[in-house]
């Protein structure tokens, strides 16, 4: 399968995390962000779609810092072109790329605010907030990303897909106001480490679940849109959820807060441009277009690179 299958945070906590964000931003971001909150929201999930589409997107959604010697130490610098020195590209791409992506698309946003460029800043916000909710998912931290090494399969999707979607209605979202990053390199760091520093019940937790309750417990069948699916049962999910004692609502409430706070940072380094007045853009038609074009070619390349 490789790293081009690695599973991804379920469309649905994408969304959730996106959405969220608009609502930690300061009054003078609001008009701007609530009014384009659906578009935020459905294009959450474009980095996954262009993952087959588009080379060199999928390293960008995880890092796997046991690939290396010492991440705590000097050995793995925290700043891309350091890295690239010591590592070169090829190694780095390969063992995932997710905290300096959250680096250039920051200074990519703050680009788009000073070229107040609509259609950018919403693009490029939605990108953003897809790698910093990535960078706060365990899972997207270690070699192990599926459990496939430790025949734990499909943890990924049962960790960052069907527990937000069976219990994260009732999480508490309310991080407060958005606040300043001085430094994005190392709040993209500390996000990344902590969420490797849970990893270890993430697994561990899962395979004694399983050795207690035994496979038969562990999966159910439910039907979505006509069609019968395996998966991991209430009963089994419950439990987990329960020992995790709220992993998942911590990671999802600090991407919530994480985002909100680099586009509000992105703006605040932009040199804080009216968005009242850039509210009231409309889309051109060329512009919509071009949206609705784009999106059907990553979904073309998609069919035509899943049949090799």
């Amino acid at each position: 399968m490789g790293n081009h299958g690695r599973p991804v945070w379920g469309f649905y906590a994408h969304q959730q995390i996106n959405r969220l964000a608009v609502f930690t931003l300061p009054v003078e971001m609001m008009p701007f962000f609530k009014k384009h909150i659906g578009f935020l929201a459905d294009n959450a999930v474009n980095p996954d779609k262009r993952r087959y589409a588009v080379v060199g997107e999928a390293p960008r959604h995880f890092i796997d810092l046991d690939a290396y010697p010492d991440t705590l130490a000097t050995t793995l610098p925290r700043y891309y072109k350091e890295a690239t020195d010591r590592y070169g590209a090829d190694t780095l791409a390969l063992h995932g790329l997710v905290p300096w992506q959250i680096q250039l698309t920051k200074y990519q946003l703050t680009e788009a605010f000073k070229q107040r460029n609509v259609r950018r800043i919403l693009r490029v916000a939605a990108d953003l907030g897809h790698y910093i909710a990535d960078a706060n998912v365990p899972l997207h931290t270690t070699r192990n990303y599926n459990g496939q090494l430790t025949g734990q399969q499909g943890i990924h999707g049962f960790w960052e897909s069907r527990l937000p979607e069976l219990f994260s209605t009732d999480y508490d979202f309310l991080t407060g106001q958005a606040e300043y990053i001085y430094s994005p390199q190392k709040v993209a760091w500390q996000a990344v480490f902590k969420a490797n520093a849970a990893l270890d019940s993430v697994l561990r937790f899962e395979q004694k679940l399983t050795e207690a309750m035994g496979e038969t417990r562990k999966f159910g069948f439910e039907e979505r849109n006509g069609i019968t699916t395996k998966v991991y049962s209430a009963d089994f999910s419950q439990r987990y959820h329960d020992q995790l004692k709220g992993q998942v609502e911590r990671q999802m409430r600090a991407s919530v807060k994480m985002v909100g706070n680099f586009w509000y940072t992105c703006w605040v380094d932009a040199g804080q441009p009216d968005l009242r007045a850039l509210a009231k853009y409309q889309l051109t038609e060329e512009e919509q277009k071009e949206e609705a074009e784009e999106k059907k070619s990553w979904l073309k390349r998609l069919f035509s690179a899943r049949e090799e």
